[in-house]
């Protein structure tokens, strides 16, 4: 499911957190050293993100976010935050290329590249969560 999240929208909030659940409190994001990826360079992603991406000329990155029972790929174009909301049960993880991740859901795709071993980590932190919920 695509939303746009840049606004306070109470409909859109209780979508997410019935989707992928409530954030973690303060205490749970430090006992599991953190929650959040670094920003990651999209290689490709599918028409509909294309389309949304497409709309302005800057380099196109995102970030990830692990909530209790999926994920959410943030990104942005123009002025507008998007968020691509992923339950854990419809979360397909691939490691194509050697630094190229791809993230699929329904008919959403999207390929990222990663930088370092801290952004390999993050991939590996989030199949071991999805492996114990």
């Amino acid at each position: 499911m695509l939303r746009n999240v840049s606004y306070k929208n109470s409909k859109i909030k209780d979508e997410i957190n019935t989707a992928v659940g409530f954030p973690f409190s303060f205490f749970e994001r430090i006992k599991m050293n953190g929650i959040g990826s670094k920003n990651l360079r999209i290689k490709s992603c599918s028409e509909e993100i294309k389309s949304i991406l497409n709309l302005d000329n800057n380099d196109n990155k995102c970030n990830i976010e692990i909530r209790r029972q999926g994920i959410i790929v943030f990104f942005r174009s123009l002025l507008e935050t998007y968020g691509l909301i992923i339950p854990f049960y419809k979360l397909k993880i691939f490691k194509g290329e050697s630094n190229v991740y791809s993230i699929y859901s329904d008919k959403h795709l999207i390929k990222v590249f990663v930088k370092n071993k801290d952004d390999h980590k993050f991939f590996k932190k989030i199949i071991r969560y999805r492996e114990i919920t």
